[in-house]
Order: structure tokens, then C-alpha cells, then sequence
């Protein structure tokens, strides 16, 4: 099985559109096939990769401006060059959890076909960790993405910010920098549960 991940632009109509700056973040991530527009505010990708996935889904809830689905699934073979003349179940539970996502939690959902197991598991867990996203001021993100995605130490993130180690700690506990740190793992460990590239044939 593989996962599909497609996004869904929210209120593309009356806001300038986000896929072309997201799609460039998007391609430093390892894919199977690569994130690309599929209509004119909702783009999709092919991963294989339980920890590309993680990062994805962490960039597009930290924007919070998506309606994100998640499909695991059989992809028909021999995949085609382009992610949007892909087929299979993996792209038909993607296009049904992107409809759901807009009427869920976080504006996100997971299916793979059968609504329990790891895919029901991550699913929360993603809610959970989009909680705890959603908390952070810019202020927290300046912490975490230095101490969580680019390893620094307090200390040192506190040199390159300019201010106390204290400081730093005291942005970082708000910010949730270990439970999302932890949130990330288990998304990676529940998606790895469901990715299986050797098993990609219907």
C-alpha cells in the first residue's frame, strides 16, 4: 500500500493562491510521485516514505489554510510519471478524505477502506498533533524550528535569537516543542504501519 496525500485550498476564492509556494516547499520532501496541481486550488502526491508523509502533513497544519486527505491503499501499476493520471484505491480513498476533511476536525482525515485499525489511529493522532500546532504563536515557531528542525540547543537557539536560555524555555513549554516532537514519531511509526511499497499492486 501507498499513501496519497491531497489538499484542498480553503477560501481560494477570496484569498490569493497558495499551491505554487506550497508545492516549492513541498518538493524538498522525498516522493514516490511528486506533489503537483490537480485542479485549480487542490494538489496531490505519492509517498513511500512514513516520514516524508509526516513532514507533509506537518507543513500543511502549520499553515492551516487546507483541507487535507489522506489515502492509503493498492495504486494501479506500473505507476504513470505524473501523480495526477495515477488510479487506484489509494487515490480514490484520497479524493474521499479530502471531501471529509472539510466537515472534520483540523480539516483533516485519513481513510484506507476500512475505518478502524492504524488508519483510525493516526487519523487521531494527526487531530491530536494538529492541536497542539495550532497553539503555537510565531514566537513558538521561531523556538521550534531551530531547537525541534534544526537541532540547535536552548542555549544556542537563544545566541541566534538574542535572548536568555530561560527565554527560550519558557517559549518552548507553551509551545508543546516535546509533545509535538513526539506527536511526529507516532504519526511516522502509524504510517508506517500502512505503507507497504512492495505491496503497491491491486
Amino acid at each position: 500500500m501507498l499513501a496519497v496525500l491531497t489538499a484542498d485550498q480553503q477560501g481560494s476564492r477570496s484569498g490569493p493562491d497558495l499551491v505554487p509556494a506550497t508545492l516549492g516547499q513541498l518538493a524538498r520532501l522525498p516522493q514516490l510521485r511528486g506533489f503537483e496541481r490537480t485542479a485549480g486550488d487542490e494538489f496531490q502526491g505519492v509517498l513511500d516514505d512514513p516520514a516524508a508523509l509526516a513532514a507533509a502533513l506537518e507543513m500543511l497544519l502549520r499553515a492551516g489554510a487546507w483541507n487535507i486527505g489522506v489515502g492509503f491503499g493498492a495504486v494501479d501499476l506500473p505507476l504513470p510519471p505524473s501523480t495526477r493520471a495515477g488510479s487506484g484505491a489509494a487515490f480514490v480513498h484520497a479524493r474521499e478524505a479530502v471531501t471529509a476533511a472539510k466537515s472534520s476536525p483540523w480539516h483533516l482525515r485519513v481513510v484506507d477502506g476500512t475505518g478502524a485499525g492504524p488508519a483510525r489511529a493516526l487519523e487521531t493522532t494527526l487531530w491530536l498533533w494538529a492541536a497542539v500546532l495550532a497553539r503555537r504563536t510565531a514566537r513558538g515557531w521561531e523556538v521550534a524550528d531551530l531547537v525541534d528542525a534544526q537541532g540547535l540547543s536552548y542555549e544556542e537557539a537563544g545566541r541566534r535569537l538574542g535572548i536568555t536560555q530561560s527565554a527560550v524555555s519558557q517559549r518552548a513549554q507553551p509551545a508543546g516543542i516535546v509533545e509535538g516532537r513526539r506527536a511526529r514519531e507516532l504519526v511516522t511509526y502509524l504510517a508506517g504501519q500502512l505503507i507497504d511499497p512492495t505491496g503497491a499492486t491491486p
